[in-house]
């Protein structure tokens, strides 16, 4: 088991374009339905998987492109620490005060270390300034709890 560290920041407007944020469904739309539905179903399912965008469950972000990977720990503290660090880098810029809180900050590092610990992933969000958003995400591999299905991006 191993973990992956995934980070994204953007405007807020985009980051709330939850139809690429979705897998598309298993089953295209049948056949005979609106053009715009189909062609929206094949753009979702082409934009998805490379899309730089958080995705909704978290484990999807293994189907992204390797490239999007911040970092590989085998350790659930190392990657925990890594979350922690981001954390520090982005908070003068988080909008609510509460979440500055550098004893708050802690506690959800050590929450992620033990939630990582025991195989689950850990997702965070914050608006920033501007308004914009950070999305960190640290994702359990080989395999993942909740999608053991999916593969491993730098395997």
């Amino acid at each position: 088991m191993h973990h992956h560290g995934y980070l994204w920041t953007g405007p807020k407007e985009r980051f709330d374009n939850e139809a690429l944020r979705r897998p598309p469904h298993p089953e295209p739309p049948p056949a005979g339905s609106k053009p715009e539905l189909i062609q929206r179903y094949r753009e979702v399912a082409a934009e998805f998987p490379t899309v730089d965008l958080p995705p909704l469950e978290t484990a999807y972000w293994l189907i992204k492109p390797r490239s999007l990977v911040r970092g590989t720990w085998d350790e659930a503290k190392e990657a925990a620490s890594w979350l922690g660090e981001r954390l520090a880098e982005h908070s003068p810029r988080f909008t609510s005060e509460r979440d500055r809180d550098t004893s708050r900050l802690a506690r959800l590092v050590d929450a992620a270390a033990e939630q990582l610990h025991s195989g689950a992933d850990v997702s965070y969000g914050f608006y920033l300034e501007r308004p914009s958003y950070l999305s960190l995400a640290v994702v359990t591999c080989s395999p993942n709890h909740s999608q053991p299905e999916l593969p491993c991006p730098i395997a």
